[in-house]
């Protein structure tokens, strides 16, 4: 098993809404950056487990977990010239880009601020917190995910 943090903007899909989806459950897409899409077309797997992080909110936070429950396949947004993650260059017969679908675990009773995260000594090297790290689909040891889970007060 492996461990990942996705990051979302709360206004365009937050743990709310995946709470709200049938069977708490979505696929993860639109993630339009290389090497994030080969974490989810090569690494990510049914069963791994994620962070569930909103980014560009008030306060930046991880606010809960979730697991994969399919593995990477092609991210049929990028076909939809309707959808604003259409790609011309992505085609059923090539496609760029991929997604995995996730299921809700849990919410977390209190977010994990960017700025509490930052506080945590064994937290310190987590691709989170780097300086300059951007990437909305990141790796997290089995170290660091159980670290946030004990700062959470979850299971």
């Amino acid at each position: 098993m492996k461990y990942w943090l996705l990051k979302t903007e709360p206004e365009s899909f937050s743990i709310q809404d995946l709470q709200k989806a049938p069977n708490q459950t979505t696929y993860w897409d639109g993630v339009r950056n290389y090497q994030a899409r080969n974490f989810l077309r090569d690494e990510i797997k049914p069963g791994d487990r994620v962070l569930f992080y909103h980014s560009n909110a008030d306060p930046p936070a991880i606010v809960g977990t979730a697991k994969v429950v399919k593995g990477g396949y092609p991210d049929h947004t990028a076909w939809d010239k309707k959808n604003h993650h259409y790609d011309p260059a992505s085609t059923k017969e090539s496609p760029r880009w991929y997604m995995v679908d996730i299921q809700l675990d849990q919410i977390f009773d209190s977010p994990l601020s960017l700025d509490d995260l930052k506080k945590v000594k064994s937290l310190a090297k987590m691709e989170l917190l780097r300086k300059g790290s951007r990437l909305s689909v990141q790796p997290v040891t089995a170290e660091e995910f159980e670290v946030v889970l004990e700062q959470a007060g979850a299971k």
